[in-house]
């Protein structure tokens, strides 16, 4: 068997009696062992010891390194410090410590390969000498293999990298509110540093059933076709999948916007996106006095891949902070398939095993174990909530493709925005019949659900009739009804961007809708006439539009006042 090898540098050589107590220090602890001399000026008053990737220093600043540590663990005597750092001088012995570290094998595209460092963890944080840090991803027999966390460049072959014995995590506290970070937690909006108040692992495990409680508190998103048909609770998962340039986006930020004032702290997440688009997402948050309650972690397009594959488990680690404070919280993810790109880019080059697509084998765990850190706590955990609306991009309208399908699996329902819909100016263009929420009714309001009615029933029942009678030249009177009826419905689920309902303002239009009371309107004007009419309730029913806001709930005598109000105010309306 091959003796272990050990260097010791220092400018003089070490005489027989010194080089005997190495070797029996060296044999104690690893056995059999062959000690090598080299000279080096770098060490005029000591030794620097390297045994494989353990390191022991005993140079004049490896000793004032010590001391320095020791010093920093001094008590404060309240301004008389002189005689503990006396006694603490007095008391100081260096001691020989072994540090662990590796040599730079190779870089190539942000992954670095390492040797001499077989006792690092998954997931740890490696600092390199160059100040670079990175996070082991493979672990083999005689090397491991990291990601960059940028600074690719600086990295370079025979380069020292030391363990930090620290699994990567991003810092988390108040102070992020109203801030841009990126994947790592630094500031980039250019507003100084923040301030820290707790440290959280980038992955942590989901929560279990027994820590959880139901879905069953509404998280109004001021959007009319979701509250009303696809409400989504705190808590929940909430797929919103489209192709490009559909208003997934738009979907999102609406959202978030309607939160003001609400208690719910939110998480914007930006995956592989612009830097402009992020900018004027920002912007659009800060005009509306949004970003008060918001955070933006975002990895920019020109990131590395590895930053776009952590940037949303740092955002799910800043919403758990607030989450585990019993807080809610939204979060959403702009877009997921960019971020399975990334991490199929990271993939190939760590040699995984392509599977379908090229993707990797754990893709579904990629998200999966992202997602499923969504939940409404139990209140013996705190009562906190966060929810999710990942977006997932598709390609041509395909659900059916890789990753669509997979997070299709994962969520509890989906909001399908369709091309044709939003080119033909339904907008937000939501598919009645592909889009879905799997807690349904248990989180919704008592006044949306009770007025909302036979909403879905009678747009499904206007798509199939309208398919059927396109070609038809001849339709009786009652067909005819139906189909002004049908359209006028979707005239009032048009929705103006960043123009979230409140509670009341969605109660109103669908009550006077579903009474057919716009079927007298030209479609053209049925709009303006929705607009009218809420603006007429707010100037003369006050006390009627505050009632429905905090209490909830339609009565019978709150709709009859409804009808009664609106009835009224369009028959006067075209006059």
């Amino acid at each position: 068997m091959e003796s272990k090898k050990a260097i010791i540098y220092s400018s003089i050589r070490p005489n027989d009696k010194q080089e005997k107590k190495f070797i029996e220090f060296l044999t104690k602890k690893y056995g059999e062992i062959e000690l090598e001399w080299k000279e080096s000026q770098a060490f005029p008053s000591g030794f620097r010891l390297e045994v494989g990737f353990d390191i022991y220093d005993w140079s004049v600043n490896g000793r004032f390194n010590q001391l320095k540590d020791t010093l920093a663990k001094v008590p404060d005597t309240n301004g008389n410090i002189i005689p503990v750092l006396k006694e603490a001088i007095e008391g100081f012995s260096p001691k020989v410590n072994a540090s662990e570290v590796g040599i730079v094998e190779s870089v190539v595209d942000g992954i670095v390969r390492i040797k001499n460092l077989d006792t690092a963890t998954y997931g740890e944080v490696l600092q390199f000498s160059s100040g670079v840090k990175g996070m082991v991803q493979n672990i083999n027999s005689d090397y491991v293999m990291c990601i960059l966390f940028g600074g690719e460049d600086d990295v370079v072959q025979g380069e020292s990298v030391y363990r930090t014995h620290k699994i990567a995590g991003i810092p988390v506290g108040d102070n992020f509110l109203g801030r841009v970070v990126d994947a790592l937690g630094n500031p980039i909006d250019g507003n100084g540093p923040i301030q820290a108040s707790d440290y959280y692992q980038l992955e942590n495990p989901a929560p279990s059933i027994i820590d959880r409680d139901p879905v069953k508190r509404p998280l109004e998103t001021g959007i009319l076709t979701i509250d009303s048909m696809f409400p989504i609770g705190r808590g929940q998962r909430e797929l919103i999948i489209g192709d490009r340039q559909t208003g997934k986006t738009a979907i999102a930020l609406d959202t978030i916007l309607n939160q003001k004032g609400k208690d719910c702290i939110c998480i914007y997440v930006s995956i592989g996106q612009k830097s402009s688009s992020v900018a004027q997402l920002v912007n659009t948050l800060k005009k509306k006095g949004a970003m008060d309650y918001t955070i933006v972690v975002s990895s920019f397009a020109s990131d590395p891949s590895s930053l776009q594959y952590v940037a949303p488990y740092a955002g799910c680690a800043i919403g758990e902070y607030f989450m585990h404070q019993g807080k809610d919280v939204l979060i959403v993810y702009d877009d997921l398939s960019k971020h399975a790109i990334a991490y199929r880019t990271i993939s190939l080059l760590l040699d995984r095993a392509p599977g379908r697509e090229a993707y990797p084998g754990d893709v579904f765990y990629l998200h999966s174990r992202l997602l499923e850190r969504s939940a409404q706590l139990s209140k013996a955990n705190g009562g906190g909530s966060m929810t999710a609306l990942p977006i997932v991009e598709t390609q041509a309208s395909d659900v059916s493709a890789y990753i669509p399908t997979n997070i299709i699996s994962i969520t509890d329902g989906q909001i399908f925005l369709e091309s044709d819909l939003f080119f033909a100016g339904q907008r937000p263009a939501i598919n009645i019949g592909l889009s879905v929420s799997r807690v349904g009714g248990d989180a919704q309001t008592k006044a949306v659900k009770k007025a909302a009615g036979t909403l879905r029933l009678d747009l499904s029942q206007y798509r199939e009739m309208e398919v059927f009678t396109q070609f038809a030249s001849d339709l009786d009177q009652t067909t005819k009804k139906q189909l002004i009826y049908g359209k006028g419905l979707m005239q009032i689920l048009k929705q103006a961007q960043n123009n979230p309902l409140t509670q009341y303002e969605e109660v109103i239009v669908l009550v006077t809708a579903l009474e057919h009371l716009f079927t007298t309107i030209d479609i053209k004007k049925i709009k303006s006439c929705e607009l009218a009419l809420l603006k007429h309730f707010k100037e003369t029913q006050p006390v009627l539009c505050q009632q429905i806001e905090t209490e909830r709930v339609l009565t019978p005598e709150i709709k009859a006042k409804i009808i009664e109000v609106s009835k009224a105010f369009i028959e006067t309306y075209e006059v």
